[in-house]
């Protein structure tokens, strides 16, 4: 269940980040920048999503590792879109709240995964 949780969390949260990018090219034409931003979040959810296909354990750690520091970008980039005025205070807040709950779970995950 709780993987579910996480894949469904992920997959919204490219979902929704596909949205704020087009957005922010469309106000801002920061592409370069936008860019980064949309590979690093929707990897996040698609690493998860190769997790479940893993042929290891070693295999299934190494692709949440990966969402893990997958998220820690995403921030750095909404951080820094944020702090030059292309993203509005209310979505910036949203997004790194939806982005660091999934990097939490992933914690979670790997932790309660490496304990075994």
């Amino acid at each position: 269940m709780a993987d579910s949780v996480l894949r469904n969390s992920s997959k919204t949260f490219a979902r929704e980040m596909v949205f704020l990018c087009r957005e922010i090219k469309a106000n801002y034409k920061e592409a370069v920048l936008v860019n980064q931003l949309l590979r690093s979040a929707t990897s996040i959810g698609a690493n998860i999503h190769e997790a479940q296909y893993a042929q290891s354990k070693k295999d299934f750690i190494s692709k949440l590792e990966i969402a893990q520091k997958e998220c820690y970008e995403t921030e750095y980039w909404l951080e820094l879109l944020f702090e030059t005025d292309c993203i509005e205070e209310e979505k910036y807040k949203k997004m790194q709240n939806e982005c660091g709950a999934i990097r939490r779970m992933l914690i979670s995950s790997l932790k309660t995964i490496k304990s075994k």
